[in-house]
C-alpha cells in the first residue's frame, strides 16, 4: 500500500456538508471520499499516478 501525507485542506461549511453527506450515502469516511474524488478527477484527466509494483513486473 503506497505511503499517506497528511496535509490542512481548506473548504466552505457548504461544501465540506455536501462532501460528508455523500460519503455517508456511499458508506465512505469523509477522507475517503475526497480520496476518491481526487483520484477519479485525475483518472478522467490521464494523470493518475504510475502504479510502481506495475513498473516493477
Amino acid at each position: 500500500m503506497s505511503k499517506k501525507k497528511a496535509f490542512a485542506l481548506r473548504v466552505n461549511e457548504e461544501m465540506l456538508k455536501a462532501i460528508e453527506k455523500w460519503a455517508s450515502d456511499e458508506f465512505r469516511s469523509t477522507n475517503g471520499q475526497i480520496e476518491w474524488m481526487l483520484m477519479k478527477s485525475l483518472k478522467d484527466a490521464k494523470r493518475e499516478p504510475k502504479n510502481k509494483k506495475a513498473e516493477k513486473d
